[in-house]
């Protein structure tokens, strides 16, 4: 089992998104493990977005997270991190397939209304940043019976 991060960005949240965004999630089988609405600032962002320090897209990066409230989703599952990415859709939303959440709702790059770890380490460093020990919970849904061999 799993768990990765997923942030329904500042333009989800603005255009009303959170909810179908969850459903996608939910439905296809993942857990919530830890849910909470976040105005981010520039130190979480900062740290969010380490490692793109220096790159000439950074400085829109904190401009963009920080301008309105995101939803930060921890979900559980087997193999959550690819499954989260590929309901997500390619980074640039003009190359995200139909049916994935990019493709569906995003027209550019720089609003693409969601992100989701990119692997194990990565979701595991940016959880922390999120979210603190008792934020997450651990608990058993009756329906992962029919959802996970």
């Amino acid at each position: 089992m799993e768990t990765t991060l997923i942030l329904v960005k500042p333009d989800g949240v603005q255009r009303g998104l959170v909810g179908e965004i969850i459903g996608r999630l939910e439905r296809k089988g993942l857990r919530i493990a830890g849910l909470k609405m976040v105005h981010v600032n520039e130190e979480l962002a900062n740290k969010h977005y380490g490692e793109h320090v220096g790159k000439p897209f950074f400085d829109s990066l904190v401009k963009f997270i920080t301008s309105s409230p995101l939803v930060a989703m921890a979900l559980e599952g087997e193999n959550a991190v690819e499954v989260a990415r590929n309901l997500m859709g390619s980074t640039n939303p003009k190359e995200a397939a139909p049916g994935t959440i990019r493709g569906d709702y995003g027209l550019t790059i720089g609003m693409n209304l969601i992100h989701g770890s990119d692997s194990l380490e990565s979701a595991r460093r940016e959880l922390s940043i999120f979210f603190e020990g008792l934020e997450i919970t651990e608990y058993d849904r009756a329906i992962d019976q029919w959802i996970i061999e």
